[in-house]
């Protein structure tokens, strides 16, 4: 796909605003440049991080990306000046919309605009568009399908842990792989089609201009799921045929992180916002206020006059601060790792050395930058002392602020020539049990349990088998040393994955421990055995 992006001339509402805005801006920059230079020379805390101090949490340096899960992105200083002058007054929900839709389409040159609370609640609010329209009987039985629309169609390749927001409907997901299936999935009961852009969605049969042609065909809309896209104008996915494309406001656009943007036709998205706050709909409790319709428009203004060629080049400077730094550690090299599309489109610096030879492996690394102060979290750590791995971590600029660079480099350095005496690991211990077998599992979350089995097979030290959940099952490997048991099992559902790494003691015909959940935290379990084998 071509990655070409022009912007059209700012209005003179645009300028006025811009003007406005960035009067503030200028203001907040001094304040912020010169917190954190305070920081980076080891001054006093930032104001704006007491707030987080106050109550016992540390902010950190953002050397990771766009994830939500450490806060997106960091708003423009525009942004937050708008968004505090849009807290000062009262306004009509439905006007402020129409006139904030109306500008985006101006500037995005869409047919229209919606702003919602994020990019997956931009997929929900197009889903119920899609089915129910919006005529009101139809919306206020969601999501209880009987009698409406009720398919979603999605290349496999899509699929993906965000597309929950879609699921939430109630719709059932129809998977397709090649061109022929997805002919053959349209019927009476197709409301949409979904897909996320990607590497995958950029070419072949089922390629974002391929899926939109077979929709149009069938008269059925497509929304593509751009979330942390840079924003195209003349939009490339409505262009290559895309009914409605969806983007998250709090990623590169440095808006709102609770807000997303809807682009699309002006029916169908008057649809959308009807069926989302403060409307008494489905999407009721996907409410976004006027602060953040306000910040994600004036995130919209600043796109259009954003030097983005200077902001590649600022992170590009930091890469090159960060690796002329760690390179001069031996054995130490570094490589600068391309974007494939439009996703998180920004350089990585890939940092590569032999654990051993260093004395620190990657995930070691990434534990001991995360706990540091200040905080630093990077991306993709590899290499563990158990497996004695090459290690690698990865810097990603995407958010990184001015001056950030400078303390990156200096820790990585001072971390990878002066790593920190770190015990070995003691000799793996030959097996004591044999836990082969079926053993019934119980499993203690935070809140509820959960009844599974587990089936082992053992050779040595070494574990195979399956863990059958509740309804899903997949299959596990792990090891045991001495009496200690640890294994990892994976259970696939719609568009995710389901992780546990299990730990624990056998102590006889019983076992107990914790496992991990990834994302959703911990677990204790404990385990019996069938059959106890002497």
């Amino acid at each position: 796909m071509s990655k070409s992006q022009t912007h059209p001339s700012p209005s003179r509402r645009g300028l006025l605003l811009g003007g406005a805005l960035l009067a503030g801006e200028s203001l907040l920059h001094a304040s912020h440049d010169g917190a954190r230079n305070a920081t980076v020379a080891g001054g006093n805390a930032t104001p704006s991080a007491n707030v987080y101090a106050s109550i016992g949490v540390r902010p950190l340096i953002n050397c990771k990306g766009t994830y939500t899960i450490i806060s997106g992105s960091q708003s423009l200083a525009e942004v937050k000046t708008a968004m505090e002058a849009a807290s000062h007054h009262y306004v009509h929900l439905d006007e402020l919309m129409g006139a904030v839709s109306k500008r985006l389409a101006e500037l995005t040159q869409a047919e229209w605009g919606i702003v919602t609370a994020g990019c997956a609640a931009a997929l929900t609010h197009a889903t119920a568009a899609c089915i129910a329209g919006s005529n009101p009987e139809r919306m206020q039985r969601l999501p209880d399908l009987t009698g409406m629309k009720s398919e979603v169609i999605m290349p496999r390749y899509s699929r993906n842990e965000y597309d929950h927001a879609v699921r939430m409907l109630g719709v059932k997901m129809i998977e397709v792989e090649t061109a022929e299936q997805l002919q053959n999935a349209f019927n009476a009961k197709t409301a949409m089609v979904l897909v996320l852009s990607c590497p995958a969605a950029e070419s072949g049969p089922l390629s974002i201009p391929e899926v939109a042609r077979a929709a149009r065909q069938h008269g059925v809309p497509m929304i593509v799921d751009a979330a942390a896209e840079n924003l195209t104008i003349p939009n490339i996915h409505l262009a290559h045929g895309a009914t409605m494309v969806a983007y998250s406001g709090g990623k590169i656009l440095r808006g709102p992180q609770c807000a997303g943007l809807l682009l699309g036709p002006k029916d169908l998205l008057q649809a959308a916002w009807i069926n989302s706050a403060p409307h008494h709909a489905f999407g009721r409790s996907l409410k976004v206020g006027k602060e953040e319709i306000i910040g994600m428009l004036t995130a919209v203004e600043c796109w259009v006059k954003r030097d983005h060629e200077a902001e590649w080049k600022a992170w590009q400077s930091y890469l090159d601060a960060i690796g002329s730094q760690v390179t001069k550690v031996a054995s130490v090299t570094t490589s600068v790792r391309q974007p494939e599309d439009l996703s998180n489109h920004a350089p990585e610096l890939v940092i590569r050395w032999d654990g051993k030879t260093v004395g620190i492996t990657g995930e070691e690394a990434q534990k001991i930058l995360l706990d540091g102060e200040p905080r630093i979290i990077v991306g993709d750590a590899t290499g563990n002392r158990r497996d004695n791995t090459p290690s690698s971590l990865t810097i990603m600029p995407y958010m990184m602020m001015p001056g950030d660079s400078e303390v990156v480099a200096r820790k990585l350095h001072a971390l990878l020539s002066n790593p920190p005496a770190i015990p070995a690991l003691p000799a793996a211990l030959a097996p004591a049990v044999d836990v082969s077998g079926v053993w019934d599992v119980k499993l203690t979350f935070l809140y509820g349990t959960s009844a599974h089995q587990i089936e082992f097979e053992q050779k040595g030290p070494q574990l195979s088998g399956i863990h059958r959940g509740e309804i899903l099952k997949g299959d596990l490997t792990g090891v045991v040393e001495g009496s200690a048991v640890r294994f990892h099992s994976a259970h696939h559902i719609e568009g995710t994955n389901l992780h546990y790494s299990f730990a624990g003691t056998v102590d006889g015909p019983a076992m107990s421990g914790e496992v991990g959940l990834g994302e959703y935290g911990s677990a204790r379990w404990t385990a019996t055995r069938h059959a106890y084998r002497t």
